[in-house]
């Protein structure tokens, strides 16, 4: 199983249309079940003082761990730049997930492809390699090389979804790619 995640959970962001985008591709170029979670669906509980007790998930994220994470032998991340790195929650996202069930959501085997996205000219390039680093700790194979899409704002059309033939091009390739790592 594949899932594509969308790695922000600000409220009507570009990452997540994109990530949809990436999705359909998949959706298109495999018979393999694929999913889509976006952090935005990421429950308010996560963070709190005791999160890091064995027994204090929250139960909305061990239905998301369990469905998304854990199922999953290949994990596809479209992430946008903040700051010059990769969104903090999608680092708690996986710290979070770290409480239980560590070795069946990161270890045994899996992989992951980057794509990043930015207003920006690097698409990210600087976020991609940090959570490289964080991915390759968990021990979690990360394909090279990434996929940056740059300048975003410019590549969407009215509806907020990238209109440009070149860059679907280079997403798909990065899809097919993926599914053939």
């Amino acid at each position: 199983m594949i899932t594509v995640f969308s790695g922000t959970n600000r409220k009507n962001n570009a990452t997540s249309k994109v990530a949809r985008q990436v999705f359909d591709f998949f959706k298109n170029n495999t018979d393999e079940e694929v999913k889509f979670f976006s952090l935005e669906e990421l429950p308010d509980d996560i963070l709190h003082v005791d999160m890091y007790g064995s027994d204090n998930q929250s139960p909305g994220l061990s239905k998301i761990q369990d469905e998304f994470l854990i199922k999953a032998n290949k994990l596809y991340f479209v992430i946008p730049e903040y700051n010059g790195s990769f969104p903090g929650v999608l680092k708690l996202f996986l710290d979070a997930c770290s409480i239980r069930a560590y070795k069946e959501s990161f270890h045994g085997g899996k992989k992951a492809a980057l794509m990043g996205v930015s207003s920006g000219r690097a698409g990210n390039l600087r976020g991609l390699e940090h959570f490289t680093g964080v991915l390759n700790y968990l021990q979690i194979t990360v394909m090279p090389p990434h996929q940056p899409i740059s300048n975003l704002e410019k590549l969407l059309n009215t509806d907020g979804f990238v209109q440009d033939a070149e860059t679907l091009k280079a997403m798909e390739n990065h899809v097919k790619k993926f599914i053939q790592f």
